[in-house]
């Protein structure tokens, strides 16, 4: 008992401590600090109510208080160094390169009907707000793979990884994003952020190509991966590998008409970044062991037809 005391106390200096460096280490005032801790109690509560509270009407009710909340936030100064660690259910994630963040979440108005909210909070020297709010325009495209984007028709997601590449001195940000879609069926996003010359986002461009493939087809602007609600598929960045790997999906009733049936084969295919586009790779582990070369830990048989039984030492 006396461990597990002692272990707690250590965990939570160790935590105080952590905190008092990154407030320490930032340009957030004493009073601003306080402002931005009371906002983040009324955020915490609304965005707990976005979630779980089971009447819509609530829920949307719970979104408009949530959204004014955060940007009266994000207008205290310097409130783009302030993480909102508390605020669960809300995507809140920089860019590798600190330059901006991305806060997105999500409402759900039924089981068949999501829509993704988000802001884009660009950081700047004096610490005041630039702000892009995001407004989610998918319901009003029906191929959004081939179009680019601003502010003001996304693609909603709600990224949960930003990985960042260069080229020719231009910076793209690689954007990773989850659609809760429907009951029936999860959306996974692939996209590339970059920004105007006026400093505004530009979601998309043909930045996805398939020139290598065995049957090319045109670049695509972003990438969709729909499957089945629930499945566990991988659409990430893996940097040991320097590669986005991506599962291959099949119907689990070979009904090729219906992404609610998709679910991973075993597969993978990925984009592996070249000159300024993510090059598309149709297999990427193509490794195949050889004949009677499968890994096992212990043989069953020692010989054909004959059952290996394990030793039993005397006394058991």
């Amino acid at each position: 008992m006396r461990y597990k005391l002692s272990l707690l106390l250590l965990l939570s200096v160790m935590v105080l401590c952590r905190v008092s460096a990154q407030v320490n280490s930032s340009p957030i005032s004493a009073g601003a600090l306080k402002q931005l801790q009371s906002k983040e109690d009324t955020l915490k509560d609304f965005a707990f109510y976005l979630t779980t509270d089971s009447l819509p009407e609530e829920r949307m009710i719970a979104d408009s208080v949530f959204t004014r909340t955060l940007v009266r936030a994000l207008q205290i100064p310097f409130s783009f160094y302030y993480p909102f660690d508390s605020v669960l259910g809300v995507s809140k994630k920089y860019a590798p390169d600190s330059s901006f963040r991305i806060i997105t979440w999500n409402l759900q108005f039924n089981d068949y009907y999501n829509r993704q909210r988000g802001a884009i909070q660009v950081n700047t020297k004096d610490g005041k707000l630039k702000l892009f709010p995001l407004r989610d325009a998918s319901e009003f495209t029906d191929h959004p793979e081939d179009s680019i984007r601003t502010s003001k028709n996304w693609i909603g997601a709600l990224y949960y990884n930003i990985i960042k590449k260069e080229d020719k001195g231009k910076s793209f940000y690689t954007l990773f994003g989850l659609d809760p879609n429907n009951a029936k069926s999860t959306v996974k996003w692939l996209e590339v952020l970059q920004f105007s010359p006026q400093g505004e986002p530009i979601f998309g461009g043909p930045f996805f190509s398939y020139e290598q493939d065995s049957i090319p087809k045109k670049p695509q602007h972003r990438v969709s991966l729909e499957y089945k609600k629930n499945a566990r598929v991988l659409m990430d960045y893996v940097p040991e590998l320097d590669l986005i790997l991506i599962d291959h999906l099949v119907s689990e009733n070979d009904d090729t008409e219906s992404p609610w049936t998709f679910v991973p084969d075993g597969d993978q295919e990925g984009f592996k970044w070249e000159k300024g586009r993510w090059i598309h790779i149709n297999k990427v582990f193509t490794q195949k062991l050889q004949d009677g070369k499968a890994p096992r830990e212990q043989p069953l048989f020692d010989q054909p037809g004959q059952q290996k039984i394990p030793a039993v030492k005397k006394g058991n």
